[in-house]
């Protein structure tokens, strides 16, 4: 369970953000209010996701040290229509990749999660981006698709996050997830890939492959993916729950993220 490499990232981050933008000019509505945020319009999810990037590269261009407060980074002007939304959103990219690729992934930067390098925010910002842009797809009620690997990826990335919570937040809501005895398999039916999320009294321990466990979730890898991420309802037609559902139930209340 390794990241991809960094050139793989910033490629990605560039397709997303070019994905994310034909959803803005093939005449969404940005009134449209997303499913999957609630209080989100899709013009405000388009925001929240171009102000988290630039503020990402904000903090990787000057190296930051501390976290750099979200007033201090320049936005640029403010996107009046999906035109003007739409090239901001393009030059918010072209910013970003282009300073990710001239850092590397072993560039000193602050972050939030214990790994402190720009490759930490190389590997956020693409997944970042690969659920806010599901989310947005879902909004203007259009497909979805994403490469093995990242969707791999965001999945292990996900779960590294909710073990550093484990570590450093003790009073989280993911303390929650510990004790003996339970485990969660996460099965791609349209490929090889399966991860196993057992639940110990230490926090959680993860490993690749395909094993028995208290409950299974099973589908598409995609699919299984935007539910883990509670993109997509754990009764959609093709995912499939197998064992003790009221623990995955469990899990996703708790480890929610993104």
């Amino acid at each position: 369970m390794t990241p991809l490499p960094h050139d793989r990232y910033c490629d990605e981050i560039a397709h997303q953000v070019g994905l994310l933008r034909t959803v803005l000019t093939s005449g969404a509505d940005l009134s449209a209010t997303v499913p999957t945020c609630p209080d989100w319009s899709l013009e405000r999810l388009v925001r929240h996701t171009g102000g988290a990037l630039r503020w990402t590269e904000t903090m990787v261009r000057t190296r930051a040290r501390e976290e750099v407060p979200e007033d201090r980074v320049p936005l640029g002007e403010g996107p009046g229509n999906a035109a003007e939304l739409d090239a901001w959103l393009a030059e918010t990219g072209d910013l970003l990749v282009a300073t990710l690729r001239e850092a590397g992934p072993d560039a000193e930067v602050w972050s939030w999660a214990g790994i402190p390098t720009s490759g930490f925010w190389a590997r956020r910002m693409t997944h970042e981006l690969t659920i806010h842009r599901a989310d947005a797809v879902l909004a203007a009620g259009q497909p979805y698709e994403l490469a093995a690997d990242i969707a791999a990826d965001a999945v292990d990335e996900w779960l590294q996050i909710v073990e550093f919570v484990q570590r450093t937040m003790p009073h989280d809501a993911a303390r929650e997830l510990r004790g003996p005895g339970r485990s969660i398999h996460l099965h791609a039916t349209d490929g090889t890939w399966g991860t196993v999320v057992e639940l110990t009294e230490d926090g959680i321990v993860r490993r690749s492959g395909h094993e028995k466990a208290t409950v299974a979730l099973r589908g598409p890898l995609t699919s299984v993916l935007l539910a883990f991420y509670r993109r997509l309802p754990l009764d959609s037609p093709e995912l499939e729950v197998v064992g003790e559902r009221e623990l995955l139930e469990f899990w996703l209340e708790r480890a929610t993220f993104g």
